[in-house]
């Protein structure tokens, strides 16, 4: 009997419609076998990380770092805002710091901007997830640009060669969980 791999994908978007989150949906999609994998929809719902603030730990952390500590690996798509993360996804990744939900777990990482874009969200994602012990599967962010004129009305990307590119990345990391760091 095989074990199922968990990856837990994780949007740097809270905007409807975005490319980012549908990648990550196209990705759960095109999941291969052995891979399970589960999509987090709790950005919005986080409250501001202060430091020295944990107690009582509020839900929405609770939630996030029990989804966290339950996947085998952790695979991100952030646009990038003001050349850098997502105020958002920065906070996501400050509730970590403390607990050490990302510390050893392989990630990796999609950008799906044009080329030439997201360089700032790429270099500080690769800064914070170095921080926090994360293991990164590739060596940077893979590239696979999406258009939105490319998702559908049911919010997934159609084109058969980049849904195969983000069943790939998802192969990836759940392939890098499963081996010794």
């Amino acid at each position: 009997m095989s074990v199922e791999t968990r990856v837990l994908l994780i949007s740097g978007s809270t905007r409807d419609g975005s490319t980012n989150t549908a990648a990550l949906r196209t990705a759960l999609a095109a999941a291969p076998d052995g891979v399970t994998a589960d999509l987090y929809d709790g950005l919005a719902r986080l409250p501001a990380f202060v430091p020295g603030d944990g107690e009582p730990v509020h839900p929405a952390v609770a939630e996030l770092r029990r989804r966290i500590d339950a996947a085998d690996a952790v695979l991100f798509c952030t646009p990038e805002y003001a050349g850098s993360l997502p105020g958002s996804l920065k906070n996501l990744l400050d509730w970590t710091v403390g607990g050490g939900e990302l510390y050893g777990k392989p990630v990796a990482w999609i950008n799906v901007a044009a080329e030439g874009r997201g360089g700032g969200a790429d270099a500080t994602l690769a800064t914070v997830l170095g921080y926090v012990g994360a293991v990164v599967a590739t060596p940077g962010p893979v590239r696979i640009p999406v258009a939105r004129d490319a998702v559908g009305s049911d919010g997934l990307v159609g084109d058969e060669r980049v849904r195969a590119a983000l069943g790939g990345v998802l192969d990836l990391v759940a392939h890098r969980a499963g081996s010794p760091a």
